[in-house]
């Protein structure tokens, strides 16, 4: 199971926001590509990155910022980045590809365009991330904020019909509040798309991350993990080790 330390962006920032919001953001460091070789020396070999500036839609500014930042992450040798937040063109695509970026995750648009989604999938392929965010089994876009009145396995099936082989699964509800994980219901979403999926959201102990790796490669491809790794719940070297079942 791969584990990808999360790196969320906002203006140049290392932050990370409870459920989505934007108003409780909590900061924890102005240098993320320090954060990134930490990570690395620490053992990571991927890390997830998120534009939030871009998916906010904020200003010039700050989304020069977060692209320096990701740039810069994507040169540190030995390290993959996965990169989302307000992916919505092929021109954005391209940048990132061009950037280093290893995986690129599309949220919104593959919800409100459909059509991009296909003709994103057939030129990409494998380079691209499906990253789908739900609360109660509805999807949710545009930063968490809006629904779109269709369940996350209606969304799910779609996407994997496209041809889309990795999927980046959140559970809002979850995310940033370290309360632990719902293994099942990252059974429920690999089921429906045919492929095992990244876990996002809640991972909050190091059995969190041992609970994922025994679902099995079929069910698990990887964890994502932030909030608790700032906050000293456990080491990168604990959460590895966890990821291979130790």
């Amino acid at each position: 199971m791969i584990l990808f330390p999360a790196i969320d962006l906002i203006d140049g920032k290392v932050v990370r926001l409870e459920r989505g919001d934007r108003g409780r953001m909590k900061v924890y460091s102005d240098d993320p590509v320090a954060i990134a070789r930490e990570f690395s020396q620490a053992g990571a070999r991927w890390i997830h990155g998120v534009d939030l500036s871009a998916a906010f839609g904020e200003d010039d500014s700050a989304c020069a910022a977060n692209m320096r930042a990701i740039r810069s992450i994507c040169s540190i040798e030995g390290l993959s980045i996965d990169v989302g937040g307000g992916v919505r063109s092929l021109a954005r695509i391209d940048q990132l590809a061009a950037a280093g970026a290893k995986r690129i995750a599309l949220g919104t648009v593959l919800v409100t365009e459909p059509g991009f989604a296909e003709v994103a999938a057939r030129g990409f392929g494998e380079l691209l991330v499906a990253d789908i965010a739900a609360r109660d089994g509805q999807v949710k876009v545009n930063g968490w904020r809006d629904g779109v009145g269709r369940s996350c396995d209606e969304v799910v099936s779609e996407l994997a019909s496209l041809g889309f082989k990795h999927l980046v699964f959140t559970d809002i509800a979850r995310d940033g509040m370290q309360t632990g994980i719902d293994v099942d219901a990252y059974r429920s979403v690999a089921r429906v798309a045919g492929f095992p999926v990244v876990a996002s959201g809640g991972i909050s102990t190091l059995e969190d991350i041992r609970a994922l790796a025994a679902a099995g490669p079929e069910v698990i491809e990887g964890a994502i993990t932030g909030r608790a790794l700032y906050e000293g719940s456990f080491t990168l070297d604990q959460a590895l080790d966890a990821a291979t079942g130790r």
